[in-house]
């Protein structure tokens, strides 16, 4: 099946509030509509978390982290601008996603990936996608597809065939918090 029927196939389950198993530049992620509040919801019961702070949203550029965040910090941009490897930054003011993906202090966290499914995935979905890692809540983050677990799997409604894997760096994103007045924290390298 080639890659636009994947993505097809994807769209039609995304668009019906289901959730998808697919490969990003980072690990294999558990995903969804990010503004799909059913949609959230079974993802933290598929991972049987309810820690608001495990998912983010991937978004295909960097224009869009302005429509799910009030009001970006500058150095943000700048973060976007010269990373070399995946990033998630986690930002204050979230806004336009589901109130299931926002914790209590109101942030979001954001990549952008450089992952072509992905990118192809999310510009014709025109929303943000969660991602979340493949495994139970408090179990190892699966490096590989082979490495996630039968319940996983069970539990998605559509699985990306391994063809669309691309390149990945076999790690999770390096994640960075700012603040509203721009400071930084490395929560993970």
């Amino acid at each position: 099946m080639s890659e636009e029927e994947q993505i097809a196939q994807a769209l039609e389950v995304l668009r019906r509030g289901g959730i998808i198993l697919y490969p990003t530049d980072t690990v294999w992620g558990i995903g969804c509509d990010a503004t799909n509040e059913q949609a959230v919801e079974r993802i933290y019961a598929l991972k049987r978390s309810v820690n608001k702070k495990s998912m983010l949203v991937l978004v295909d550029h960097p224009d869009r982290v302005s429509l799910y965040i009030r009001k970006v910090p500058e150095i943000a941009w700048q973060l976007y601008e010269v990373a070399d490897k995946p990033l998630t930054l986690i930002l204050p003011g979230a806004c336009g996603v589901a109130p299931a993906l926002i914790p209590e202090e109101g942030t979001l966290g954001i990549r952008i990936p450089k992952h072509d499914f992905c990118q192809r995935l999310i510009y014709k979905l025109r929303r943000p996608l969660v991602s979340t890692s493949a495994n139970i809540s408090g179990e190892p983050t699966p490096m590989s597809f082979e490495a996630i677990s039968e319940t996983i799997c069970q539990g998605v409604d559509w699985i990306a065939d391994r063809a669309c894997e691309g390149s990945s760096t076999h790690k999770a994103s390096s994640i960075i918090m700012v603040g509203e007045g721009g400071e930084i924290a490395v929560l993970r390298e």
